[in-house]
């Protein structure tokens, strides 16, 4: 009962925004016409946890959302406008979202590749099965300690932090949410791969390379971005963007 408290206390404090909101990089208007079913939306964030995350991956990432789609199961909001994305939160766990609800943000659209329809409706079944499960406070109470200055951590163990957690499949953070529902499809994001020996001297590991998944709950928001089977979109570009057509002030 106490440790339920704490943990309410805890994520309504490391959910409090601290720093003001960085400059989207599109409009939101592009953002909409360029997210596609399947998309994984990365969102820099600016809350205490945001900070946390961002300092102990050292990416601009802080979470990770995955868009569905509107007529996909999640509803509508209360305004009326659609669902179309579903995500781990701090305090709410699995939830669904509108758009909307990202529109003054930094965000990045990190796309998977040949996905078909089966592949998109395996991926809507799972994620909506999850709805409602809890975020993962153990996890949680692992990275507080590493938001003092006076706990510093070396650059090459921070990424380790991560993986802490409770273990129990009904909790979950935002992107080993995201990175389960891929290994679903055996979809890579950061597989581990071996070469086979290649009989050529000259060429130790030439061979044919072995995929083998790594545990999911290794995953964070960064993993996406760095991955190089996902496609980074950016809305701007995807408008047909010319530079000939910039207005300059000093012009």
């Amino acid at each position: 009962m106490v440790l339920q408290w704490l943990s309410r206390r805890l994520a309504a404090y490391l959910t409090k925004p601290i720093t003001s909101p960085s400059i989207r990089t599109s409009t939101y208007e592009a953002l909409g016409k360029s997210l596609q079913p399947g998309d994984v939306l990365l969102v820099e964030g600016n809350a205490r946890i945001s900070v946390a995350i961002k300092y102990l991956t050292q990416s601009t990432w802080s979470h990770a959302a995955l868009y569905l789609g509107p007529g996909c199961g999640l509803g509508d909001a209360a305004n009326g406008e659609p669902h179309v994305l579903i995500e781990a939160d701090l305090e709410q766990g699995i939830r669904r979202l509108p758009l909307s609800f990202y529109r003054q943000t930094h965000t990045r659209i990190c796309r998977p590749v040949g996905l078909d329809e089966r592949d998109i409706a395996t991926l809507r079944t799972y994620a909506l099965g999850r709805l409602g499960d809890q975020y993962d406070l153990k996890n949680v109470f692992d990275l507080v300690r590493y938001l003092w200055p006076t706990l510093p951590v070396p650059a090459r163990h921070r990424h380790k932090l991560m993986v802490f957690g409770s273990g129990d499949p009904t909790r979950t953070i935002c992107s080993t949410f995201i990175a389960e529902g891929f290994q679903l499809l055996r979809y890579p994001v950061l597989p581990i791969v071996e070469s086979s020996p290649s009989g050529d001297p000259a060429c130790r590991n030439g061979g044919p390379e072995r995929f083998s998944l790594r545990p999911y709950r290794l995953f964070t928001p960064r993993d996406f971005d760095a991955s190089p089977y996902f496609r980074i979109i950016k809305p701007t570009l995807e408008e047909g963007f010319d530079y000939r057509t910039i207005e300059w002030q000093d012009t």
